[in-house]
């Protein structure tokens, strides 16, 4: 709900954010996924993907593009102005990250990094 609030005024949803921030990830190595592709990277349902990919396109932020090789595969990229979206939304999604953490020293303190890796070994901890 942070992010949500945090990305409102840049006209996007914490959702959208992920698609793009994800294909940009993306696209910083070379890759132009298919909106399949891009589903199984951020664990999102493909047919939600799809709509994202539709309400980005229509904000001009992404391009959908059938694949030449694979009919039934669309493939998204990034548009100049979806590039400088995602990057200031991820400078915002930065500043809350910061903000959040601040109270337990922010986020490259040795006490958030205690904290981590006390929290990475209970989600290691085996349950019996």
């Amino acid at each position: 709900m942070a992010v949500d609030r945090s990305l409102a005024p840049l006209g996007l949803t914490h959702a959208q954010y992920v698609l793009l921030a994800a294909l940009y990830g993306l696209e910083s190595v070379g890759r132009r996924p298919s909106q399949r592709e891009l589903a199984d990277e951020t664990g999102l349902e493909a047919l939600y993907v799809s709509k994202l990919a539709r309400t980005l396109e229509a904000k001009e932020l992404i391009a959908r593009r059938r694949d030449p090789h694979d009919t039934r595969a669309v493939r998204l990229t990034l548009t100049d102005r979806g590039r400088a979206a995602v990057q200031s939304a991820m400078q915002t999604v930065q500043d809350l990250l910061e903000r959040l953490l601040e109270p337990i020293g922010g986020r490259h303190s040795e006490r958030t990094a205690a904290l981590v890796h006390d929290l990475a070994a209970l989600l290691d901890a085996p349950l019996e």
